[in-house]
């Protein structure tokens, strides 16, 4: 199975981003997308899935804005830092909005915990990212 570290540094393009730390950034990224996608289709299996129209919404939202930082990140190639930036920060706010609502049926459901804790992951890796940026 080839990793993101041997993709990342198999890239003709030499840039000084740290590749650990973008590695680390678009893997958090895929993994918040599974867990948001997930976690949404687990929703719509609820009994009282009105109840959880907010966190389906947030689940959806993260899920895409996850895995388009993800795609953003893995093209280098003259990649545009503000761009790039700007997707991260987004990517943060829907990562921390959506563990903010999952968190609320964190007791009830459990696929909601497992999401909001995915999210944390993702929102910290976004944020490490932007730091290295600077």
């Amino acid at each position: 199975m080839t990793t993101v570290t041997e993709i990342l540094e198999s890239h003709p393009v030499r840039d000084d981003i740290d590749n650990a730390a973008l590695a680390a950034c678009i893997e958090a990224c895929a993994e918040c997308t599974q867990a948001c996608t997930s976690c949404a289709d687990a929703c719509l299996g609820e009994s009282g899935v009105d109840q959880l129209v907010e966190c389906i919404r947030s689940d959806l939202d993260c899920a895409d804005l996850c895995s388009i930082t993800e795609r953003v990140l893995l093209r280098r190639t003259d990649a545009n830092v503000a761009v790039v930036r700007e997707t991260l920060e987004a990517c943060a706010t829907a990562c921390r909005v959506c563990a903010e609502e999952c968190d609320r049926h964190a007791d009830m459901h459990q696929h909601c915990r497992i999401c909001a804790d995915a999210c944390r992951r993702c929102e910290e890796a976004c944020r490490t990212l932007l730091e290295v940026l600077g």
